[in-house]
C-alpha cells in the first residue's frame, strides 16, 4: 500500500495513534523509507498553530511517523529533537512505539537512543522525557551516556514509587535495573546530585510516607547482599565527603557512612581523609570524622603528630560539642603519653583563643590538671609559653591563669575601637535633560525602585514637558510602556499603584484626549488626589510611602491642566532631604512667573526640610506657597508625635471548627510589642494628621506584616523623622523575628541614617532586627546599631508615654542603646524573640567597635532576663562578660548577685558567677 501524508496527519490530529501504527506496519520497508522525505518535509513545515489547533495533540502520531519511516538514526534524531516534538515526548505512546521499532527490526536503534539520551535536560526528570529514552535503550540493549541529566532521570525512576500503584519498593528497583553498575558511581561523582538523594519514599507495607532518605539504606543493603563492592562504596562515600558541599547535600552520604559502619581497619585505611575533614567540614561530617579517628587512636594506630595537627584547627571551631570532645581526646592522650605533655598542652592552649568562655575555661582546667600530673616533663620554657598564651583569656580566667602560672595578672586594657562617624550624605544626581535619558531611567525603574530614581523621573517629566519636549517624550516612552505593559497594568488590589499612575501620566502626555477615553481612570485618580484634603480620609492609613503614589496621581491630573516649570519637592540629597534655601529659591521662581505649585508637591517639599532650617530664608516670600513655607519653618516643621509602646495580644488563627467554637480558657498572651503615634498639635498641612496618627490593633492580626515597603521611598518621605517612619514600618520589622519573615532588615540602616529623635518605635525596630531569623536582616540591624552608636544625636529621645507593666520611659539621660536593651529584655522575658539570634548580632557590634553601646544594651536587658531565664541567657551572660572585660567596666547589675549565688554546675550559674566576678573585681 502507498503512504499519504494527509492520511497520517489526519489520524495524528485525531489522536488515532493506533491507526498511524497500523498504516506504517502494513506498508513494506521500501515504502516506509520512500515516505521518509515527505514526513521530514511536512514536519519541518508545521507552524505552531498546526500543533495547537487540533482537538488532540498530534505529537504522538507525528513521532510514530518519524520512527516508522526514517532510514537512519541521525535523521530520526533531528526530527525528534525539534522543539515542537522534544517538549512533548511524554505524548508518544510507548506500546505503539515498540510495535513499530520491533516490526522494522532497526539496526540503528541503539544509536538513536544514545543521541536522544545525550540531549536530555534537567527538566526531563519530571516532564517524562526519560521514559522514551529508557524504552529505546532497553529495546536496543545500549548503555546510556553517564551525564548528569541521564543520572538524574534514572535516579528519579528508581525513587518514583509514590506515583506507582501498587508502589514498588526502591530496593527491588535498584536490584532490577541494568544500569546499577554504570550509573550508581555517578551519584557519588556528580556533586550536584546530593540534594536529590535526600528523597524519601512510600512504604508499600503501610502505605505511609517515609521521610528518611532512601538512598543510604538501599545502598547499604546492596553492599550487605554483595551486589555492590563494599570497599568501592566506602571509598566513594568518603571521597564525596572530602569534596565538601552544603550540609543538606552531604547528609545522605553521612547516613550511608553510618549505615556501612566502617571497621577499625577500614577507618585506619582512611585516617588521612578523616583528618582532612575534621577541621573544616560541616559539623555532622566533622563529628563523623572525629569519631572515626578517635577509634583509630584508641587502637594505637594514629600517630600523635596527626592528632595534634588536626586539633590545632578543630579547637577553634564554633561547634562547642566538637571542641569539647577534642579537648577530652587530648586530655586522654596526655594521660597516655606523659612524656609528650608539653606538645599536647600547647595544643590544648590553642583553645584559649576560642570565643566562648566556657571552652577557654575547660582548656585552662585541663592545663592545670596536667601541670600537676606532668610537672617533671615541663621545663621553664614550656611553662613560659603556656603562660603567654593564657594572657589572652577572657573574663575572670586571666586572673586564674596568672595564679596558676605564678605570674602577675595582666592589667585590663579597654579594647574598644573608636567608631568612625557616618559619611556625609551624597547630593542628588544631576537632573534629567533628555527624553532618551528619561526612558532609560524608567526602564531601570522596572528592575529596581529607588527614591532617587522616582524623584528624577517625576522632575524630568515636568521640566521636559514645560520645555516643549512632549513629542520627544511620547516617542521615547510610549514603546517602553507597550513593551512592558504587565509592569504598568492597573490593578485595583495593588496597594502601591504608583507604576500604573506613572503609565497613565505618560500616556496622557502622549495623547491629551487619553483621560476622555478613560473616564473611569480619570475619576479614580481625581478622587485619589483630592482624598488627602478630606478630613479623616483613609488614603494614608498605610505607611507614608503611599504619599509617592498620591504625587504621581497629582502629576497625571495637573500636568496638562495646570503645568509648572519644575517640582518643588525634588530633594537635594539622596536621602530625601531638601535644603530650605533651595526650596525658597524655587518658590521665588514660581512667584516671578506668577504660578502656584501643586498642593501635594508643596507639602512633600515642606516635609523634607531639615529640622534646623532658618525661618529667615522664607521671610521675603509673598505668595501663598511662600507664606506657607515661612509659617512652617516658624512652627519648627513637623511636630514630633507622642510615641507610645503597646502590647498586642495574640490573634485568632484561621482554623476550621466542627461545631461551636470553644470558650476561651485564658486571656490571650502577648504576641508583639508595637507603637502608637498621637499628634501633639493641630495640623499645619493637610496630610500631617494622617502621617503622625497611628493606632495599632489591640490584637495582633495573623498577617500583621506588610512586606511591600520600599525602604528608600519610605525614608525619603520624612527624612528627618525616623521615629515616625519606624512606627509605620514596625510590623514588617517585627515579623522578621516573630514570624521568621525575611527582607525588611535593610530598612533599618536607612532609618538610622535619617534624623530626628529616637523613641520606642526605633528602639523596638532595632531590637526586633537584632533578633531576626535571617542573617542578612540581622547584619542590617547591626549596621543600624553601629550608625546610631557613632552619631551624637542618638541620645536624644522623642516624647513617649510609660510603656506597659511600668517599664521605664526613655529618659533624656538614657542613650538609644539603653532603650534597645530595655526592649530586648522585655521581648526576651515575654518569649517574643530568641536570644540565641541576638547574641551573635551584638557580638558583631562589639567587635566592630560599639562596645560601650553594646554594654549599655546588655546592662539594661540582663536584669529583666535573669528571673525568667529564657533559653539563650547563658550565651548573653557570656557576651556581657566579654564586653565588660574589653571595656574595663565595673558595675552593679540588679539581680545578678542573687543569680551568682545559685548552687550547681549549670551553665547559667557558671556564667552568672563569672560576670559578677568581672564586674566586682
Amino acid at each position: 500500500m502507498s503512504l499519504e501524508w494527509e492520511v497520517v496527519r489526519r489520524r495524528a490530529e485525531n489522536g488515532d495513534t493506533l491507526g498511524v501504527t497500523s498504516l506504517l506496519l502494513k506498508a513494506t520497508e521500501e515504502e516506509r523509507v520512500a515516505f521518509a522525505a515527505e514526513v521530514e518535509t511536512h514536519i519541518k513545515a508545521l507552524t505552531p498553530k498546526d500543533w495547537w489547533r487540533p482537538a488532540t495533540d498530534p505529537t504522538g502520531g507525528f513521532a510514530l511517523a518519524v520512527l516508522g519511516t526514517m532510514p537512519s538514526a541521525p535523521r530520526a534524531a533531528r526530527l525528534l529533537l525539534r522543539r515542537d516534538i522534544r517538549d512533548k515526548w511524554q505524548q508518544i505512546p510507548i506500546p505503539r512505539l515498540l510495535e513499530i521499532v520491533r516490526g522494522r527490526e532497526l539496526s540503528w536503534l541503539g544509536d538513536l537512543a544514545t543521541r536522544l539520551a545525550v540531549r536530555l535536560s534537567m527538566d526531563d526528570t519530571w516532564t517524562g522525557g526519560w521514559k522514551l529514552v529508557a524504552t529505546l535503550l532497553a529495546e536496543s540493549g545500549a548503555n546510556p551516556p553517564v551525564t548528569e541529566p541521564v543520572v538524574r532521570c534514572w535516579l528519579d525512576e528508581m525513587l518514583r514509587s509514590p506515583w506507582e500503584r501498587p508502589p514498588v519498593p526502591p530496593i527491588d528497583k535498584f536490584r532490577a535495573t541494568p544500569y546499577l553498575d554504570l550509573l550508581l558511581p555517578a551519584l557519588f561523582e556528580i556533586d550536584g546530585l546530593g540534594a536529590e538523594l535526600n528523597r524519601g519514599t512510600m512504604d508499600p507495607a503501610t502505605n505511609s510516607w517515609i521521610d528518611e532518605p532512601v538512598f543510604p539504606a538501599v545502598t547499604a543493603q546492596l553492599v550487605a547482599e554483595g551486589r555492590l563492592d563494599r570497599k568501592e562504596i566506602l571509598a566513594a562515600t568518603i571521597d564525596r565527603l572530602v569534596r565538601g558541599g552544603r550540609p543538606s547535600s552531604l547528609r545522605p552520604f553521612v547516613m550511608l557512612h553510618e549505615a556501612l559502619a566502617p571497621t577499625l581497619d577500614e577507618s585506619a585505611t582512611h585516617a588521612v581523609d578523616y583528618a582532612g575533614l575534621l577541621p573544616d567540614a560541616p559539623s555532622t561530617v566533622a563529628g563523623l570524622s572525629q569519631r572515626a579517628l578517635r577509634t583509630v587512636d584508641d587502637a594505637g594506630l594514629l600517630d600523635l603528630e596527626t592528632l595534634l595537627e588536626v586539633s590545632r584547627h578543630t579547637l577553634l571551631r564554633k561547634e562547642k560539642v566538637l571542641v569539647k570532645s577534642q579537648l577530652s581526646w587530648l586530655d586522654k592522650a596526655a594521660r597516655r603519653t606523659p612524656a609528650r605533655s608539653p606538645e599536647i598542652l600547647e595544643t590544648i592552649a590553642v583553645a584559649f583563643g576560642h570565643p566562648a568562655l566556657d571552652i577557654q575555661e575547660r582548656a585552662l582546667t585541663l592545663t592545670a590538671q596536667h601541670l600537676k600530673r606532668s610537672a617533671d616533663h615541663l621545663d621553664t620554657a614550656a611553662l613560659d609559653r603556656l603562660a603567654a598564651l593564657a594572657r589572652g583569656l577572657g573574663g575572670d580566667l586571666a586572673a586564674r591563669a596568672a595564679e596558676l602560672f605564678g605570674t602577675e595578672e595582666p592589667t585590663p586594657v579597654p579594647g574598644v575601637i573608636e567608631l568612625l562617624p557616618s559619611p556625609a550624605v551624597a547630593e542628588m544626581p544631576p537632573p534629567i535633560t533628555s527624553a532618551a535619558e528619561l526612558a532609560t531611567e524608567v526602564a531601570a525603574l522596572l528592575h529596581e525602585e529607588t527614591a532617587v530614581r522616582w524623584e528624577r523621573i517625576l522632575a524630568g517629566l515636568v521640566t521636559l514637558h514645560a520645555a516643549g519636549e512632549t513629542p520627544a517624550l511620547a516617542a521615547a516612552l510610549t514603546p517602553l510602556l507597550t513593551r512592558h505593559a504587565e509592569h504598568f497594568a492597573e490593578d485595583h488590589w495593588q496597594p502601591r499603584p504608583r507604576m500604573s499612575f506613572l503609565a497613565a501620566a505618560i500616556r496622557r502626555l502622549a495623547d491629551p484626549t487619553f483621560d476622555q477615553a478613560e473616564k473611569g481612570r480619570w475619576h479614580r485618580l481625581m478622587a485619589t488626589v483630592n482624598a488627602p484634603w478630606t478630613i479623616g480620609s483613609p488614603v494614608l492609613s498605610e505607611p507614608p510611602d503611599r504619599l509617592l503614589s498620591l504625587r504621581v496621581a497629582e502629576l497625571y491630573v495637573r500636568i496638562l491642566r495646570s503645568p509648572v516649570p519644575e517640582l518643588l519637592a525634588t530633594p537635594t540629597l539622596v536621602n530625601g532631604s531638601l535644603d530650605a534655601t533651595v526650596l525658597a529659591d524655587r518658590i521665588r521662581r514660581f512667584e516671578a512667573a506668577g504660578r502656584e505649585p501643586w498642593p501635594l508637591d508643596l507639602e512633600q517639599a515642606l516635609l523634607r526640610l531639615p529640622r534646623d532650617s532658618d525661618p529667615a530664608v522664607a521671610a521675603d516670600l509673598t505668595s501663598p506657597a511662600g507664606r506657607k513655607m515661612a509659617d512652617w519653618l516658624t512652627a519648627g516643621g513637623l511636630a514630633d508625635p507622642t510615641s507610645t509602646r503597646i502590647e498586642q495580644a495574640a490573634g485568632r488563627k484561621f482554623e476550621w471548627h466542627a461545631g461551636p467554637e470553644p470558650d476561651p480558657v485564658q486571656p490571650p498572651a502577648v504576641a508583639r510589642l508595637s507603637v502608637n503615634l498621637t499628634p501633639t498639635r493641630a495640623p499645619l498641612l493637610r496630610v500631617e494628621d494622617q502621617l503622625v496618627t497611628l493606632r495599632r490593633r489591640e490584637v495582633k492580626h495573623v498577617f500583621a506584616h506588610d512586606q511591600i515597603l520600599n525602604g528608600s521611598i519610605l525614608t525619603a518621605t520624612l527624612p528627618h523623622h525616623r521615629e515616625v517612619l519606624a512606627a509605620w514600618a514596625l510590623p514588617d520589622l517585627s515579623a522578621g523575628a516573630d514570624e521568621d519573615q525575611r527582607g525588611a532588615g535593610p530598612l533599618l540602616p536607612l532609618l538610622a541614617d535619617c534624623n530626628g529623635p529616637i523613641g520606642p518605635a526605633m528602639t523596638l525596630a532595632l531590637a526586633y532586627g537584632l533578633a531576626a531569623r535571617h542573617e542578612p536582616d540581622r547584619v542590617a540591624a547591626v549596621d543600624a546599631f553601629l550608625t546610631l552608636a557613632a552619631r551624637p544625636d542618638s541620645d536624644r529621645p522623642t516624647t513617649s508615654e510609660p510603656p506597659p507593666h511600668s517599664a521605664p520611659t526613655l529618659a533624656t539621660t538614657a542613650s538609644f542603646a539603653t532603650a534597645v536593651g530595655r526592649d530586648l529584655g522585655d521581648l526576651g522575658a515575654l518569649g517574643l524573640i530568641k536570644l540565641n539570634r541576638v547574641v551573635p548580632a551584638l557580638a558583631d557590634a562589639h567587635r566592630a567597635g560599639a562596645s560601650t553601646a553594646v554594654w549599655q544594651a546588655l546592662a539594661t536587658a540582663l536584669p529583666r532576663l535573669l528571673a525568667p531565664a529564657p533559653r539563650g541567657l547563658p550565651d548573653l551572660l557570656e557576651l556581657a562578660t566579654q564586653v565588660a572585660t574589653a571595656t574595663g567596666t565595673r558595675a552593679h547589675l540588679p539581680q545578678l548577685p542573687e543569680a551568682a549565688k545559685q548552687k550547681g554546675n549549670s551553665r547559667f550559674a557558671k556564667e552568672a558567677k563569672r560576670l559578677h566576678s568581672v564586674l566586682t573585681r
